[in-house]
């Protein structure tokens, strides 16, 4: 049932990876022109390069560092806190299956022709 309903969340999700990045950046770019800060001054505020905040904010493009840094500079680092959570249990049932489940070191081994799937 798990898989069926992970299946689904992505298959509801409008965004490929590139937008989401470039979504993010207009939404940085908003905050920090409703702050009334420049690049620069949120650059030295977050401890990164102008150019890297200018290329996130133009391309959506950037490490995962850099991005907490600028959350953390515009006082929004605790978003982060809600991202990979496992699911909620649902029911009775999955509180059972969880409760009885021993969590997986590690995935499974799958080929190549398992991910084209």
């Amino acid at each position: 049932m798990n898989k069926i309903k992970n299946k689904n969340i992505n298959m509801l999700s409008l965004l490929n990876p590139a937008e989401m990045g470039l979504s993010l950046a207009l939404r940085l770019k908003t905050l920090r022109l409703m702050k009334n800060w420049t690049r620069e001054y949120l650059a030295v505020r977050a401890g990164v390069s102008v150019s890297s905040l200018r290329r996130f904010e133009t391309s959506g493009m950037a490490s995962l560092e850099l991005v907490m840094k600028l959350a953390f500079a515009l006082s929004r680092l605790e978003e982060f806190s809600t991202l990979f959570l496992p699911p909620q249990a649902q029911s009775i049932a999955d509180l059972e299956s969880s409760a009885n489940s021993n969590l997986r070191k590690r995935g499974r081994k799958i080929s190549a022709a398992d991910i084209r799937k």
